[in-house]
């Protein structure tokens, strides 16, 4: 999705799933920012400059859900995989590069697995 991701994994066994967002989403938020600030340093200045620390990439936080079953883990699976379709982003599931949908649906491996 162009805005937010969705994640569907396990419990780690050390330490908790909440680390592992924060980790991802901060590597994220460093390249995206880097790539700013050498596109501010090409460009002429602009009169309504933006801060650095006023960009914002994510959200605070993030909405997590347990999956106790293996009907609900299905069901968000295959939730993940429409949304870029009820979005208008695609067509067809397997159509979305950045989706898992070809892996689970046809074995092959992608960009997402």
């Amino acid at each position: 999705m162009p805005e937010h991701f969705h994640l569907l994994i396990s419990e780690p066994q050390h330490g908790n799933s909440s680390v592992v967002v924060q980790v991802l989403k901060q590597r994220f938020a460093r390249t995206v920012l880097e790539k700013i600030r050498r596109r501010q340093q090409c460009e002429q200045k602009s009169l309504w400059e933006t801060k650095e620390e006023d960009i914002r990439i994510w959200q605070r936080r993030f909405y997590d859900f347990n999956v106790w079953t293996e009907r609900k883990r299905i069901e968000k699976l295959r939730y993940m995989h429409r949304n870029p379709v009820k979005r208008g982003l695609v067509l067809e599931p397997q159509q979305w590069l950045w989706s898992s949908f070809r892996f689970y649906s046809y074995g092959e491996p992608g960009t997402v697995a």
